[in-house]
């Protein structure tokens, strides 16, 4: 890890269909931030037009079982059954070493793990939809999914929604131009905000 440099974490979590990820890759090519994205392993099969090493790292679930017991990971969940997510130690480093801020679209319950490891230096934002009807027919748009798969994500969405007062801060992505320009002030004062150096937080 780059000695003298040691980043800032942006973590970006929601319920599936929310935004965050519109959100998240807005913010990526806003250079004054100077983000880099970290990239999430997953035990679930690329979808569409996904490359490995580039949105996600694809390994098999028992390779992932394998990383989880060697403890590479900074946080992992298994989402659905053999549905494996998580952020790799070494992602996290490998950004730092190139003078990097970090940003982060994970799960909700891995977003509030990595806030827990580095309370300091991550802020933590929950990306709020407009509501669950909203969200059914986003993922309906998206054509990704069955109905049953669309469902569970329901399900998952609800009791998500209830962990927002968790957070650091929440964006209501009721109007993208909004919830946008939101995001960017909140990575703006964040970054400005210097480190507490007392641990009594």
């Amino acid at each position: 890890m780059a000695e003298n440099f040691k980043g800032k974490l942006f973590v970006f979590s929601a319920p599936s269909g929310s935004g965050k990820t519109t959100i998240v890759r807005h913010l990526l090519k806003q250079d004054r931030f100077n983000l880099a994205f970290s990239i999430s392993a997953t035990s679930r099969a690329p979808r569409g037009e996904e490359v490995n090493g580039e949105d996600y790292y694809f390994i098999s679930a028992q390779e992932f079982i394998n990383k989880i017991k060697n403890d590479e990971f900074l946080e992992w969940e298994e989402v659905y059954r053999d549905n494996f997510y998580g952020t790799l130690k070494t992602e996290v480093e490998r950004l730092w070493a190139q003078g990097k801020h970090v940003i982060f679209d994970i799960d909700v319950a891995g977003g509030l793990r990595i806030k827990k490891k580095f309370p300091n230096e991550t802020l933590a934002v929950f990306v709020k939809p407009p509501s669950v009807d909203e969200l059914k027919i986003r993922l309906k748009k998206r054509k990704t999914e069955s109905e049953d798969k669309i469902n569970m994500r329901i399900a998952k969405a609800s009791v998500e929604l209830a962990t927002a007062p968790q957070f650091d801060k929440i964006i209501k992505n009721y109007d993208l131009e909004v919830a946008l320009a939101e995001a960017e002030t909140l990575v703006d004062n964040f970054l400005n905000t210097p480190y507490q150096n007392n641990e009594e937080e």
